[in-house]
């Protein structure tokens, strides 16, 4: 039985249930909060009350967004022909940090991970095979950027074989490149967890799919 308060440990165990958290890290927080004004407390519980409510996903490369289409895919200084699909919105913000890639993002959602009883329709890769056939005219290379890792290089490898059959079936579409992004990344390591640097060099030397 707990000695804490209820309200107390009740936050406690709300704490620990996000990754990378452990019970003493949630405590550690939780006290740390009890210590702060009453003000700064209200403000954390405001911005965690509308995180989702103000929060729509882009209709177009489905990153999270206040406005739909997002401000990247609004932006008419981006790269419209060059698109960069990745697993999830973290990505985007790890490559965004580099300044130096200006094109499109496409966000999968995930990875093809049978492990965890996920399939290609689990994940946005039809919407990304959609895009494409509607807006081929205006793709010039489409860059896989999904983590090393196991499930990472299967993604990869699936999109390549999705997008290169629907080039043989339309000769329109046949002058999109498809790269994957190079080896500049440790074999195993989340994209969202690369710097800046390694990930700069991972997109300059990117190789055709």
């Amino acid at each position: 039985m707990s000695i804490l308060p209820k309200s107390v440990q009740k936050l406690v165990d709300a704490f620990n249930k996000l990754p990378g958290i452990g019970p003493k890290t949630a405590a550690r927080l939780t006290f740390y909060l009890l210590s702060q004004p009453e003000s700064e407390i209200q403000e954390l519980g405001k911005a965690i009350y509308h995180l989702k409510r103000n929060l729509v996903y882009c209709s177009q490369c489905f990153n999270i967004s206040e406005q739909d289409p997002c401000s990247v895919c609004q932006d008419p200084k981006r790269d419209h022909r060059v698109i960069l699909v990745v697993e999830s919105p973290l990505d985007v913000l790890a490559v965004e940090k580099t300044q130096e890639y200006r094109g499109l993002y496409h966000v999968l959602g995930g990875v093809i991970s049978p492990v965890d009883d996920i399939g290609p329709e689990d994940i946005r890769i039809k919407e990304l095979l959609d895009r494409i056939k509607k807006g081929f005219h205006n793709i010039s290379e489409i860059i896989l950027a999904t983590s090393p890792d196991l499930e990472g290089e299967a993604t990869a490898m699936y999109l390549a074989q999705q997008i290169n059959k629907i080039k043989q079936e339309n000769p329109k579409i046949a002058k999109i490149k498809i790269t994957r992004i190079a080896r500049g990344l440790p074999v195993g390591i989340d994209l969202e967890y690369a710097d800046e640097i390694t990930l700069t060099r991972a997109l300059e030397g990117r190789k055709e799919y």
